[in-house]
């Protein structure tokens, strides 16, 4: 049998862009005294760092920390690896996480605690996307886009095996199988 995926757009290009600039105006108003730095974890916050970066009213410096728990075809996650070689220097700097989406909690709960070993400011937290319901951690997003159901979703920079990341619109993507 050869597995086949059907994709149902969830939230449309336009819904994400509209909330992503409502996002940038609390965060614009939140910092604008304030030096910042946001901190997108790639590859998934690819699209939302750019975006909420676009619709920034204040200066604001950027880097990337590489991190996945997801390896190939998974859509459950493994061992968390992460990559904080890059970063610029936070130290006297609000930091911002940019994340695709907050699932266990995991992920954001582990960078998190790294990061706050570099600065003397709190780390904040931006996701585009919360499963609530697969939370396993008491880490909340201090900005969010959009609350979802527990559903594979795809597009905006989330992927399914390196693919249906260039998608504007995100998708959920739902697996079926076919016969030969």
């Amino acid at each position: 049998m050869t597995p086949t995926h059907s994709l149902q757009i969830l939230i449309s290009q336009q819904e994400i862009q509209e909330r992503v600039s409502i996002l940038a105006q609390q965060i614009s108003q939140q910092y604008q005294n304030r030096p910042l730095t946001l901190l997108g974890v790639m590859t998934g916050s690819l699209f939302f760092l750019t975006d909420l970066m676009r619709h920034l009213t204040i200066p604001h410096q950027v880097g990337v920390i590489q991190a996945s728990s997801y390896e190939g075809n998974s859509t459950e996650p493994g061992r968390l690896r992460t990559n904080l070689d890059y970063l610029p220097d936070l130290k006297n700097r609000s930091i911002l996480l940019v994340d695709d989406i907050l699932d266990t909690g995991q992920t954001l709960e582990s960078i998190q605690k790294e990061i706050s070993c570099l600065t003397q400011q709190d780390v904040a937290k931006a996701v585009l996307l919360w499963k609530k319901s697969r939370t396993q951690t008491q880490i909340k997003p201090d900005y969010l886009g959009f609350e979802i159901d527990d559903k594979f979703v795809v597009g905006y920079g989330l992927d399914y095996a390196d693919d249906y990341r260039y998608l504007a619109d995100i998708h959920t993507l739902q697996f079926s199988r076919r016969t030969p």
